[in-house]
């Protein structure tokens, strides 16, 4: 599966849930229920994994964790807060280069639109469509 296509599910099955559920709730709900919903449309999922980071010589084994790694390719990072922050998508892009992964999404789900909590960030890929422009 092309990684636009595991994108495109993500955003969809967080549109789903948004819908269903609505703004508010804890990150873990959001985490298992997204993790639930992908799943059920086939793609694998991996909750809380962890990389690690070396530094100095010393290899720490948990820098930090993913709240979602699909497809072994997309790092999932999941928020639910009033107000998107500029320092989320930067996480973002040092959790993608220090796990060495192509593609990630910031997912807030706290904004009462969650089409204004997506950003998606590549690793030195080159830009793809974004697959929220289709939808609310």
């Amino acid at each position: 599966m092309r990684l636009n296509d595991v994108t495109a599910q993500i955003v969809d099955a967080a549109y789903h849930i948004h819908q269903q559920l609505g703004p508010g709730l804890l990150e873990t709900v959001y985490e298992v229920v997204l993790a639930h919903e992908l799943r059920k449309r086939g793609l694998r999922v991996r909750r809380q994994v962890p990389v690690p980071v070396e530094y100095d010589g010393l290899k720490f084994e948990e820098g930090f964790r993913m709240d979602l790694l699909v497809e072994e390719a997309v790092i999932v990072e999941l928020k639910s807060v009033e107000k998107n922050h500029p320092l989320h998508p930067k996480q973002l892009r040092t959790h993608l280069v220090l796990a060495k992964l192509p593609l990630g999404l910031v997912l807030n789900f706290g904004l009462e639109r969650l089409k204004d909590g997506i950003t998606r960030i590549a690793n030195g890929l080159p830009e793809e469509p974004d697959p929220r422009s289709e939808k609310e």
